[in-house]
């Protein structure tokens, strides 16, 4: 079996040997700091999308950069292993940039997946993933679920 947690060149490759089988290649990410069922949900369905899940995680320093301090709650590798477990996920690696476009340009994914607070028009990186062929895909359950609403009421309640 082959390990889930890699590196960005580990899963590029991935990605082009997928693309090669004439499969196709799903990119999901987020920072996942509280992990809540609307993560699992999107995860999921990001998974229905492609025949391989490559899952981007914020690293500390760039969820720092827009959460503030005092985030993330949980360390990058921690993140990155709760992330790890979850059957429907292929394969993840941790990202330290501000956006997700340098893995998107590594593993040029048939689909990036994003949660339904988005739009297919509103992603940052869409017009990106376009450019290279791909097509974005609004998936996951309602946006009812936050992780910095669940830290707020954690916080409350101490």
């Amino acid at each position: 079996m082959l390990k889930k947690f890699i590196n960005l060149e580990e899963a590029a490759v991935l990605a082009e040997s997928t693309r090669k089988q004439k499969k196709t290649v799903a990119l999901a990410n987020g920072a996942f700091d509280i992990l809540h069922v609307g993560h699992i949900r999107y995860l999921q369905a990001s998974k229905e999308c492609a025949d391989l899940l490559i899952v981007a995680v914020n690293s500390d320093a760039s969820v720092r950069g827009y959460k503030g301090e005092g985030r993330p709650v949980i360390p990058d590798h921690e993140r990155a292993e709760l992330i790890c477990a979850l059957e429907c996920v292929d394969h993840v690696v941790v990202f330290p940039e501000a956006t997700v476009e340098n893995v998107i340009k590594a593993i040029r994914p048939n689909y990036q997946c994003k949660g339904t607070d988005y739009t297919e028009e509103s992603v940052p990186e869409g017009d990106l993933v376009r450019s290279l062929g791909g097509q974005v895909k609004i998936v996951g359950d309602p946006k009812d679920h936050d992780s910095s609403a669940i830290i707020r009421k954690i916080n409350q309640a101490g």
